[in-house]
């Protein structure tokens, strides 16, 4: 079932001969549960193409639909609940907030939203992270690989239905990248989450289903390597 829709994305900055295109007319569909990758070099436009999947930078054209919605038809404030509601976004660096302890970062967008915490979700959460002796810690009393898994959680706390990671193991040693790729493909088999990942790993691309290459704002490669999972 396809879950979500790009057509004709274009994401320009600047104007005349300072203009950069970087997303040039853009088109694929992918299907709910589907682990893809996203691959391609520095300033291909996979960022930007990632970041306008998720409602967080408006395109200057083209359209992006998640279950037939048009994103970009609503209001910032829509968009704002949009983000919170059915998209988690993971990010190389993590971007906890300082003074909030593990549980803390974990839920803030479910009380962001105005929700109850789901406690059986997160106490899954944590356990499924290894967390749960760090719960009360806050980030600068973590290590790199537990901050990404807080980030994680804090993504996977509102059972979004696409989770997006941009580079999630950029700032990682070896290890601590192969426990976080080997999460993120838990909770795409476990809870049939869409997974997005955009990565330089060629190793990482090579678990996806599907493998996307973008260069200079456009797709040059789209490879399914398996199916993906029903």
């Amino acid at each position: 079932m396809e879950i979500l829709k790009v057509e004709n994305l274009t994401k320009i900055y600047g104007a005349g001969n300072a203009e950069v295109r970087a997303l040039d007319g853009v088109s694929f569909t992918v299907e709910k549960g589907e682990f893809l990758a996203i691959i391609g070099p520095s300033g291909s436009g996979k960022s930007t193409l990632l970041h306008a999947l998720g409602g967080v930078d408006r395109p200057t054209s083209g359209k992006v639909y998640m279950n037939g919605q048009d994103v970009y038809a609503q209001n910032e404030e829509q968009l704002a609940i949009f983000r919170r509601r059915h998209v988690g976004l993971i990010y190389q660096f993590y971007n906890l907030i300082p003074v909030l302890n593990v549980v803390e970062n974990m839920t803030l967008p479910v009380r962001m939203d105005g929700r109850k915490v789901n406690e059986e979700r997160l106490e899954e959460l944590l356990h499924l992270l290894a967390l749960e002796d760090r719960k009360n810690n806050l980030p600068n009393q973590l290590s790199g690989g537990q901050q990404q898994r807080v980030s994680i959680g804090r993504a996977l706390m509102n059972a979004p239905e696409i989770v997006l990671a941009d580079e999630p193991t950029g700032n990682l040693d070896s290890k601590n990248s192969r426990e976080i790729v080997e999460l993120l493909k838990l909770s795409n088999r476990k809870y049939n989450q869409t997974l997005i990942v955009i990565t330089h790993d060629e190793q990482i691309a090579l678990q996806a289903d599907r493998v996307i290459a973008i260069e200079d704002g456009r797709i040059t490669k789209d490879e399914r390597i398996r199916r993906a999972q029903a």
